[in-house]
């Protein structure tokens, strides 16, 4: 039997997707409160264990799976598999990984019991998940001492904002945009395409846009229809970030930019006499 830990959003349907290959599968949720702690969660995770005896757990890699299954490892002393994109069960285990930001993909060899998976970012179709499990919302019993470590506050984004995660069109700048004022221009251009904005790891730095807007391997890990790249070098980092994107548009000066090779479209030149362009046309054809 394979335990599945479930959170809000399409990365835990993606987790489930990739367990339901390995066998049957029982998910789980952890009710701790308001008060996130990757200590408490992990207790969970260790009791659980306990109570099934699990062929394996697997969990998303969110910054929550990946940082209470690092937890209950520990607490298991067991290793931990992250960002697998795919396992085969046998003695021992064959998991495919991506190390380096997504650069190299790693087959190793996953021994213990139970096996302790984290699934990366868009490595399954979420869609695959359709079979009906059972889920257990569990409520561990702690103690103070779980949560020495914990979420004090919680900023969540304006209502009907569109989250980069899922957002089926993104727009992204960089360096190339020019000043925190560039990005109206990328704002309307999203607005018109239902969209949201994103920038590199520089345009957070110079504080153009916040750290929440970041695309890239310490930043949102995005997998839209479309992502338009708008001055964008396309540094190793932010490759990783929009790999998962289906079609990738750039608009640079630079032909000999990195991300123009990863390109599906590329227009050569400057954006902010491009941009202003494709809004025309969009408007004109009433979008």
């Amino acid at each position: 039997m394979i335990l599945c830990l479930v959170e809000p959003g399409e990365l835990s349907l993606e987790a489930l997707a990739f367990a339901q290959k390995l066998g049957d599968v029982q998910t789980f949720s952890i009710d701790a409160g308001e008060a996130y702690a990757p200590g408490g969660w992990a207790a969970a995770i260790v009791q659980l264990v306990e109570k099934h005896s699990p062929e394996a757990v697997v969990a998303a890699a969110s910054d929550r799976g990946q940082e209470a299954m690092a937890h209950a490892a520990a607490r298991l002393e067991l290793p931990l598999a992250a960002n697998c994109v795919s396992a085969e069960p046998g003695d021992p285990w064959t998991v495919v990984r991506q190390r380096w930001g997504g650069s190299l993909l790693e087959e190793a060899r996953l021994s213990g019991t139970p096996k302790l998976l984290t699934v990366a970012p868009h490595a399954v179709d979420a869609e695959a998940a359709g079979i009906e499990t059972h889920v257990e919302d569990f409520t561990p019993t702690l103690g103070d001492d779980h949560f020495r470590v914990r979420v004090s506050r919680r900023e969540e984004p304006a209502a009907g904002t569109i989250r980069l995660d899922t957002a089926r069109v993104v727009v992204g700048g960089g360096r190339g945009v020019g000043s925190k004022e560039g990005f109206e221009l990328l704002e309307e251009l999203a607005g018109l395409l239902g969209g949201a904005v994103g920038g590199s790891r520089v345009v957070t730095n110079l504080g153009w846009r916040p750290h929440s807007d970041q695309v890239g391997q310490t930043g949102a890990r995005i997998a839209p229809d479309l992502y338009i790249a708008c001055g964008v070098s396309g540094a190793i980092q932010h490759i990783v970030g929009c790999k998962g994107a289906k079609r990738i548009l750039v608009i640079n000066k630079d032909q000999n930019a990195p991300i123009v090779a990863r390109a599906d479209w590329a227009v050569i030149g400057d954006l902010h006499e491009i941009v202003p362009a494709i809004l025309a046309e969009l408007r004109k054809n009433g979008a």
